[in-house]
């Protein structure tokens, strides 16, 4: 063929595709999806870095969000500040949580409701506000 006599001339070069999904290590999986987890990572471009699938590195971070990846000790802290602590307490009738001061009741993004006591002041009443707006 390339001696010249059917007119091409240069190289042919054939890549044979892999067969079968690659196996990443967790190691190297939980070093990905941390870095993913970065203040401005975007998804695709941290995926393209690794060779990665974007849907695959998706994957991985929802594992880690429900802890079936474990993440190394240095991401792990660096995400903390990134949630808002939640605590959830059974509804308590007007007259068990003192008619004194009453209620102060916030629909945010109207689908989540925040009863918030009378006496809690404004200050922490609006970071509340703030937190769930983030979230919701």
């Amino acid at each position: 063929m390339a001696d010249g006599g059917d007119g091409f001339e240069g190289r042919i070069a054939v890549i044979q595709r892999t067969r079968g999904y690659r196996k990443w290590p967790e190691e190297v999986k939980a070093r990905i999806v941390a870095e993913s987890f970065r203040d401005g990572a975007r998804v695709v471009d941290v995926a393209r870095r690794h060779g990665v699938l974007a849907h695959q590195l998706s994957n991985w971070r929802r594992q880690a969000r429900q802890g079936l990846l474990a993440l190394p000790e240095d991401a792990v802290e660096g995400l903390e500040a990134a949630f808002v602590p939640l605590a959830v307490e059974p509804e308590v009738s007007t007259e068990a949580a003192g008619a004194a001061f009453g209620t102060i009741t916030i629909e945010v993004g109207g689908d989540v409701m925040l009863r918030v006591p009378g006496d809690v002041p404004p200050e922490r009443a609006a970071a509340l506000v703030r937190a769930l707006r983030g979230v919701a």
